[in-house]
């Protein structure tokens, strides 16, 4: 009895090492998947998937998505423009970029569209320490040259 119990035993285990290889060799590296998206990047795009998100299904592994629910979770950060707009009445709203610490307002190209960021009602951004975002000649938006605060 003994025996059978050992040589079902040994058995069982050369099957899943012999299945073990094959599962592995069937994982793409990273350098594969990405050579994959440079090559058919514009097919991929159009089924509507990002490069992260095709990076993480050609090599099988889980992704989170990423959202600004998911980033925005500081003291009065929204997720929605719609509840930071409800959140501070009359106040500017403004997209905030968690890494850079700079803000930008409604309008602006980056408003709404950093991948880590979340919408603030402007004083309450500059009491969190984000600054304005400076336009090309170096002046933050919306204060001229001669440093005065201009209409926007």
């Amino acid at each position: 009895m003994k025996t059978m119990f050992t040589a079902a035993l040994c058995a069982a285990a050369v099957g899943l090492l012999a299945l073990s290889p094959s599962a592995l060799a069937q994982q793409k590296t990273t350098k594969q998947c990405n050579d994959e998206w440079t090559t058919d990047k514009a097919a991929i795009q159009a089924s509507g998937k990002t490069k992260r998100v095709f990076v993480a299904e050609c090599r099988g592994v889980p992704v989170a998505p990423r959202t600004a629910a998911a980033v925005a979770a500081g003291k009065d950060q929204f997720a929605a423009e719609g509840d930071a707009k409800a959140s501070c009445p009359g106040e500017a709203v403004v997209w905030v970029n968690l890494r850079s610490r700079i803000y930008h307002a409604d309008g602006s190209r980056s408003y709404g569209q950093t991948k880590q960021g979340a919408y603030m009602c402007e004083k309450a951004s500059v009491d969190a320490g984000f600054h304005a975002a400076k336009t090309r000649a170096g002046t933050p938006v919306g204060v001229s040259a001669g440093g005065t605060q201009g209409a926007t």
